[in-house]
Parts: structure tokens; C-alpha cells; sequence
């Protein structure tokens, strides 16, 4: 059954669901019966192509920056649905062969293959090509270190890696320590094209040779799809319950039976083409699409949220463009593309955020006086439900403003962490865009919870995908109970989309799955007036202040003291218009960042947001230290899906921390003098 949208009434309880301690359960309000797929001839994700492939044959598929000989990059470059299907069988029936015949290996199907490369067409050029052959892929983190890799190709079995070039000396450099590991397949061409000169070896000589010495098979893409397209074989597919990728994510506590590596753990999620199917149709219903859409692909595909994003552009027959690689220069590539939809994380939209902020509602003047009318004017029209456009202030200012990311973005999400309210609303409306916040695991294969189209409030999760339902369960220790009057307790979900389990830990898979088939998130939400799930804590993660209050480090970020690393834009005219003495002075930005009244300053502005967001005294952070250096994955204080590491974060500071609480300490005891 299809309801028409009530954003005043997102959820659907199922009748006489109610069980003492636990909510009644709660589906979608537009669709009250969960869906599996979009479509009843859609069952595995090679089906998702080949929807996608039916309706746009001939239409842009796949693209990538171009490069030209001085190596910057260029216009977009596209391949088509059918030259697309054409690499995948191709491939398919090369890499069938290869490992039929050229490894001995008479299995032909339930074979993992490992990637290992950042998102470009060659992966999901790679992922299709095991989903129609009934194999199932493994991604490699592209920068956690040769620990994570080792542990991962081990833990998984895997003896084929589809890779980037720049990591086959990575592999072949681990090889003693990966004895199942028999063939190396470069994404990039192995045969460098030098012209021989006598007396000197090639590269790709070089390279070959040393895959020799380590007995390690070494061919490339190109080379198997011309050897699969003169021995084609026939597709294979899979079924619904077979498994389509095993993921393994990353974390910052915990080990695993049999592996330690410092402050990292890693599991492998068991995923199903049933799991993904049905949760690229709860996005599919969710978000909508067509075949002119354009999509940007830079979040890691070895997280299951850019998985799903980026297949979902391909069952609406859209094209995705991929980034050039480099986070940099990220917003360069958006400004080419100019994307429709775009998939995001907090982090990123924060730093969108302080630029567009810094040249309009925070620039000096008449500027910014106009565009702080402007964003008013469009919040108040955001409130009153009436949208994120305006037809004056749009053609006055916002017109341009959105050209930041290409001017003609129709629909973006953002997932994986929380967004701060205020910074969600102010981009709605500086960017003209209907922007979603979204809500998922890994275990729920990304899709849980998300905005409904012609959302206007934000600090919410919206209404559960049509994929998927929830159910709050009581957290009796922390007064969390279902008889609240809006509900609160753990947040359970179940659903097609559930993962069939973590890989080789059946005791933990029973600890995270109950015999109803519940997945336990450990979140603690609630469900408030408009029907709308609200995370407002976390099971189990609280800690106990020394003077005796509970707090939750994910409801704040920060506890009593905080590393904050400022916008290297925004600081120098965040001092200009609070302390124009000291931006006379001309300062660098490492030298403002020193600076003890700039110190004070941004803890002065940090504390008057905490108020605003309603923070007890208790939750606002006392000292700060402002950090140059970005937290990131290159200096392992990120984990790939953007998470801080809170115990690598803790250690790689302790001298700061350290300093910090001294400082604290020492501020009664100066202030008696």
C-alpha cells in the first residue's frame, strides 16, 4: 500500500505489535509493507545492471577525469551501458578461465576476489563482473597499512586480488605472510610501453620478474578481457541468499580471535545479493532518480554506503562519475562533473559549510549583512514548509552560491556520522538543494532510516526505509523504557537487508542478531511527535565525570577538552571580525592557531554554540588546543567511513591533553592570587 507523504506522520506502527518492553514495531508511513525489491525481475546485484542497462544502452555509464600530457586533468570521459556490459563479461570470462584453468581451481562459483584500489570504473567494472559469475568480492582498505591487509586477505581466503598498480609491490611485498595469495590482477596496464634500450630492464620487466620470484601469477585487466572475449563463457548467476561481498569494517576497539593490531579491529560482514537488493530499493523508493541524473562516486567503496549509493544510480539507468583520486582536489572534480546526486559525510559538508559561510553570512560588510537577510528569509521560507528556493534571494545570491558544487545538485545525503542542525539548514538553503540525512550499519547495509522528500526540519533520521522496520527495546540501567511518552530504547532493526552475520563469529552474530532476526544497533533512539527516529545516545558508552555526572562522547563529540583543527580559510577572518589588532599583525595560520587570545577566542565561540544546541555545562569543553595538522586516514586518526579513532586520537595528543587539564587545574588556584 502507497500513502501520499505526511511529513507530520512519518511512521507506521504495525497493529498489536506492542510487547511488554519493546515499542510496537514501526514501518515506513508511505509504504506499510516491507519491500524486497523495486522490481520482480531483480533479485542479485548483476540484476541492478542489467535494469539499469535496458533502459540507457547507449547512454553514459561510466567516466573519469581525462588526463592530458602535462598530467592535470581534463574533461570527463565516458564509456557506455554497453561497452560497460561488454568489460564485465569480457573480464568475467577471462578471470573464469584464469582461475579454472590457469590456477587449477575447479570451483566456479562462491570464490572471493579482493580489491583493492580507490573508486574507479575498474572496481565496479570488477564487482559486477563477480556478481554475474556467482563470485563475491572483498575490499581492502586503501590506507590502513600492510597489517589490516595482511589480516584481511588472510582472514578471507583470498587467492585472486583485482588491484591498482601502485599496490602490487604492496602485495608482493607481504607474500610470505599471504600463502593463499596466487595471482595479482592490475586494474592498471602491467607492460609500461618503453621502448627497450640495450643494456637497461623496464619497469614492467622489473616488476614481472619479481611476481616470478614470489610464484605469484601477474596479469592485467586488459589482458584477460582479450582473452575472455576470444573464450567467452556464459554468465552464472548467483542466488538471492549467496553472498555478495564480505566487508570488513574498521573500528577503534575490541580484537578479534586471533588478531591484534594496536587500537584497529577489523570483522568481516557477511552480505547477501538479498541484503543489497532490498536496500538499493528502500533508496530507490526513498530518493527517486533518472537517467540524466549524475552521480559522483569518492566516498571508499569498500564501505557498504557508497556500495549501495553508487548502485543505485545504475537501476535508474544514471551515469557515475568518479573522482580523480585525490581528496584535494575533490570539489575540482565536482565543479567538472557537475553532479545531480551525491552521496556525502558530515566531515565534508562541514568544510562546504565553513567556505560558502566564510564568503557570505560571515563576510565583512555589505556582503555579508545581504546574505544574512538572504539565509533568513530562506529559513523562515524552509519553515513554513514552502522549500529551499527563493525566486529573489536565489536570483540575487544563491544562484551563484550553489555553484560551489556545480550548480545543478537535485538531491544529496549525507550518513555515517551525525550533522550539526544549523549547518544541515543553512546548506539547504545556500545551496538550493534537498539535502537528507540517512541512518545505517554495515549489519542493515546502509539503509535504516532517512529524510523524506520536502524535509524542512533537521536533528532527525526521518521514517525507516520501505526495506526494512524498527523497534525500540527498553535499556532498563540507563532509564530508557518504551512507556516513555515518546519512546526511547534500542535501536532494533529488522528486514531483508539484515546481514546474514559476521564472518567466522557465530557468537557474535548471536549476540547481534536475536532468534526474531533483530539486529541489536546498540544505539539508543527515540521516536518523537512527528514520527521521526532521533539517535540520543549510545548502549554501553557512557563514562562517568569526576564529578559524578554521566556523559556520552558521541552526544558532543568532545568531552571536557577538545583538538579542534580550524578551517585554514575561516580562522583568519573569524579573528579579522573579532580581534582586528591581532589580524594587523598578519599572522600565518600555524601562528594564529599558537596565538593564546585566538585560543580563547574560538573557545569563546565554540562555548556560545554549545549553549544555543542546549549542552549542559557539563558537556562544553573548558580548553582547547588548535591543532594545523588535519585529522585523516594518511596519520590514522580517521577511520576510512570518516570516524575519529578516539584512542589513536588520545595517544597521538597526550602531551596536549595532558597540558590541557593542567591548565584547568591550575585556574582556581590563579584566580586566589
Amino acid at each position: 500500500m502507497v500513502n501520499k507523504i505526511n511529513l507530520q506522520k512519518q511512521t507506521y506502527e504495525v497493529p498489536g505489535s506492542r510487547k511488554p518492553g519493546q515499542t510496537g514495531i514501526y514501518r515506513n508511513a508511505q509504504r506499510t509493507e516491507l519491500v524486497e525489491s523495486f522490481s520482480p525481475k531483480v533479485k542479485t546485484l548483476y540484476n541492478i545492471f542489467q535494469h539499469g542497462y535496458q533502459i540507457s544502452k547507449d547512454r553514459p555509464c561510466l567516466g573519469r577525469r581525462s588526463i592530458n600530457a602535462a598530467g592535470k586533468a581534463g574533461p570527463y570521459v565516458w564509456e557506455t551501458y554497453r561497452q560497460v556490459n561488454q568489460h564485465i563479461l569480457n573480464f568475467g570470462s577471462g578471470l573464469m578461465n584464469l582461475i579454472n584453468h590457469t590456477l587449477g581451481d575447479s570451483r566456479t562459483a562462491g570464490i572471493p576476489i579482493g580489491i583493492w584500489a580507490v573508486n574507479r570504473p575498474e572496481w565496479f567494472i570488477t564487482e559486477m563482473t563477480c556478481a554475474a559469475y556467482s563470485l563475491y568480492t572483498v575490499a581492502l582498505y586503501d590506507t590502513l597499512g600492510p597489517n589490516v591487509v595482511e589480516f584481511v586477505v588472510n582472514h578471507s581466503e583470498l587467492e585472486v586480488v583485482v588491484c591498482s598498480g601502485d599496490h602490487i609491490p604492496d602485495l608482493l611485498k607481504l607474500k610470505e605472510k599471504l600463502p593463499n595469495l596466487k595471482a595479482i590482477i592490475s586494474m592498471d596496464s602491467i607492460d609500461d610501453g618503453a621502448i627497450p634500450v640495450p643494456g637497461s630492464v623496464s619497469k614492467s620487466s622489473i616488476i614481472k620478474a619479481w611476481a616470478d620470484e614470489k610464484k605469484v601469477l601477474l596479469t592485467d585487466m586488459a589482458t584477460l578481457e582479450a582473452a575472455g572475449k576470444k573464450n567467452r563463457r556464459s554468465i552464472n548467476l548467483p542466488q538471492p541468499d549467496d553472498m555478495a561481498c564480505l566487508m570488513y569494517t574498521s573500528g577503534t576497539t575490541g580484537t578479534p580471535k586471533k588478531f591484534v593490531l594496536t587500537a584497529i579491529f577489523l570483522e568481516g560482514r557477511h552480505v547477501n545479493h538479498r541484503n543489497l537488493v532490498s536496500a538499493i530499493s528502500g533508496s530507490y523508493y526513498n530518493l527517486g532518480g533518472t537517467p540524466n541524473d549524475i552521480g559522483i562516486s569518492f566516498l571508499p567503496l569498500a564501505h557498504i554506503y557508497a556500495q549501495i549509493t553508487d548502485n543505485l544510480s545504475i537501476a535508474f539507468g544514471s551515469r557515475i562519475g568518479y573522482f580523480a583520486g585525490d581528496m584535494v582536489t575533490l570539489v575540482e572534480d565536482i565543479q567538472e562533473l557537475k553532479p545531480t546526486v551525491m552521496a556525502a559525510v558530515p566531515r565534508l559538508l562541514n568544510r562546504v559549510y565553513a567556505k560558502i559561510a566564510a564568503s557570505t553570512i560571515n563576510a565583512p560588510g555589505m556582503v555579508g549583512a545581504l546574505a544574512r537577510r538572504g539565509v533568513a528569509a530562506k529559513l523562515e521560507n524552509l519553515e513554513n514548509q514552502k522549500g529551499y528556493t527563493h525566486p529573489f534571494w536565489d536570483r540575487l545570491l544563491f544562484n551563484k552560491v550553489k555553484q560551489a558544487l556545480g550548480g545543478n545538485m537535485r538531491v544529496m545525503v549525507t550518513g555515517s556520522a551525525p550533522i550539526g542542525k544549523d549547518i544541515m539548514q543553512f546548506l539547504r538553503v545556500a545551496l538550493c538543494c534537498d539535502i537528507r540525512e540517512g541512518y545505517g550499519a554495515t549489519e542493515t547495509s546502509a539503509a535504516t532510516a532517512c529524510h523524506y522528500e520536502g524535509e524542512y526540519k533537521a536533528g532527525h533520521l526521518g521514517a525507516p526505509f520501505v526495506n526494512n522496520e524498527i523497534m525500540l527495546m527498553d535499556v532498563a540501567e540507563m532509564n530508557y523504557l518504551s512507556t516513555d511518552p515518546q519512546p526511547r530504547g534500542e535501536i532494533c532493526v529488522r528486514g531483508p537487508s539484515i546481514f546474514k552475520g559476521y564472518y567466522k563469529e557465530e557468537e557474535k552474530t548471536r549476540e547481534a542478531i536475536d532468534e526474531d532476526g533483530w539486529f541489536h544497533s546498540g544505539d539508543i533512539g527515540v521516536i518523537d511527535e512527528r514520527g521521526c527516529l532521533v539517535i540520543i545516545d549510545r548502549k554501553k558508552n557512557i563514562f562517568k565525570l569526576a564529578q559524578g555526572e554521566y556523559i556520552a562522547p558521541e552526544k558532543i563529540e568532545i568531552s571536557l577538552v577538545a583538538i579542534l583543527v580550524p578551517d585554514p580559510e575561516t580562522l583568519p577572518a573569524f579573528v579579522a571580525a573579532k580581534a582586528p589588532k591581532i589580524a594587523k599583525q598578519n599572522l600565518s595560520y600555524a601562528e594564529l592557531c599558537k596565538n593564546p587570545e585566538v585560543i580563547q577566542l574560538v573557545l569563546a565561540q565554540l562555548t556560545k554554540v554549545g549553549k544555543k544546541a542546549g549542552l549542559h555545562g557539563f558537556e562544553l569543553a573548558k580548553a582547547i588546543h588548535l591543532e594545523t595538522e588535519p585529522f585523516s586516514m594518511e596519520n590514522d586518526l580517521l577511520t576510512p567511513t570518516f570516524k575519529v579513532k578516539r584512542p589513536q586520537a588520545k595517544k597521538y595528543y597526550e602531551a596536549q591533553i595532558a597540558a590541557m587539564y593542567e591548565a584547568i587545574n591550575d585556574q582556581p588556584q590563579k584566580a586566589k592570587l
